[in-house]
């Protein structure tokens, strides 16, 4: 057996599959692409988790086998000692998996970057970060979009807002969550003429890209200003009212977006970043202080308040929160954050398992 508490656990994840698998036929479901995707990545992680329990079962099996077989015959002690390691990894695999876990995992992620201290050179910054995730995303074969950016005249940017749609296999907010927070680089920057190291902060915030059903917004809570674009943009940028402000007035919550052509469109996309700030405050305020959904995100860009620092003259990455290091910054840069992601998901999950272990005593 896997374990009597487990055993409830997986079998309320097998109801809980063979009703979406119900929901998912049904023509009402099928006419409504975001509730077919949502259900889609549920039935998706539930079945990672029953995959892993259904092995550990076998496992256990085939070394209860082996130890009658090893009580008859020593020559197969040896193939008990290797089951019966396996069917310990794979019990406390198990446990990892079904430790609770943060529900809006499963969701696309927005991603906004903000320049700080360091004038031009954070904002050079902010644009290396936002090309080393448009990189890691198409590694994983996930689709970025840019929503709204502010660049400056060398190229850099004063701030950019990107939704990532993630996949089934591997969801964008569960990964990128682990970015947020106040970013710290240390280099040359090209506008030193005496190539002294200066020391600059990019602010990063991740938010669940979330559908208009899951989040209750009356119009009547949200003013709407229109503007005139500004930057780059090509022709007909700079000449109509097209960028749009909206300000939820209950929460002081403000977004923009000036990067598409119509008012219209602009208008959508900003609704998308009110509903991500909304639903990512209403997880944070329906949290305890254990497993607040952003207590690691830093609104204020200051360089003192950091999670990772980026040192280019040792070409060494640090991540303060788990102590992680790596002297291959360039490969990181080019999007080569997976062993980085794998530390951090690894630390929070064994924070997981810990607080699930408390709350059971």
């Amino acid at each position: 057996m896997v374990g009597l508490e487990q055993d409830d656990v997986v079998a309320a994840m097998r109801a809980r599959r063979e009703e979406i698998d119900a929901a998912l036929v049904r023509s009402e479901v099928l006419t409504d692409p975001s509730e077919v995707r949502r259900l889609s990545r549920e039935r998706a992680r539930l079945s990672r988790v029953l995959s892993h329990a259904d092995t550990v079962v076998a496992l256990a099996a085939d070394t209860q086998a082996a130890a009658e077989l090893a009580a008859e015959d020593d020559a197969f002690g040896a193939e008990h000692d290797r089951l019966a390691s396996e069917l310990a990894r794979g019990r406390e695999q198990l446990t990892e998996l079904l430790a609770p876990s943060d529900p809006l995992d499963d969701e696309d992620a927005l991603l906004e970057i903000h320049s700080g201290e360091g004038g031009e050179e954070s904002a050079l910054f902010a644009a290396d970060l936002l090309r080393m995730y448009q990189h890691y995303a198409d590694s994983l074969g996930w689709r970025v979009e840019v929503l709204d950016a502010q660049p400056t005249d060398l190229g850099g940017l004063r701030s950019a807002t990107v939704g990532v749609r993630g996949t089934t296999e591997r969801p964008a907010y569960g990964t990128l969550k682990y970015e947020a927070g106040v970013h710290r680089v240390q280099r040359i920057p090209v506008t030193e003429s005496q190539g002294r190291v200066h020391t600059s902060a990019v602010g990063v915030l991740v938010m669940p890209d979330v559908d208009a059903a899951q989040v209750d917004l009356d119009p009547a809570d949200i003013r709407v200003d229109v503007f005139r674009s500004s930057g780059p943009g090509g022709q007909g940028v700079n000449t109509t009212d097209s960028a749009v402000r909206l300000t939820h007035l209950p929460t002081g919550i403000v977004v923009s977006c000036q990067n598409e052509r119509s008012q219209l469109q602009n208008k959508e996309q900003a609704m998308r970043m009110l509903r991500a700030n909304l639903m990512a405050l209403a997880a944070e305020e329906a949290a305890d202080e254990n497993t607040r959904m952003r207590r690691d995100q830093v609104r204020s860009v200051d360089r003192s308040a950091r999670i990772r620092t980026y040192n280019f003259p040792e070409n060494r990455l640090t991540d303060h929160r788990i102590g992680y290091k790596s002297h291959r910054l360039d490969e990181i840069l080019d999007g080569g954050l997976e062993d980085l992601e794998t530390a951090l998901h690894d630390d929070e999950v064994a924070r997981r398992v810990a607080a699930a272990s408390r709350a059971r005593r």
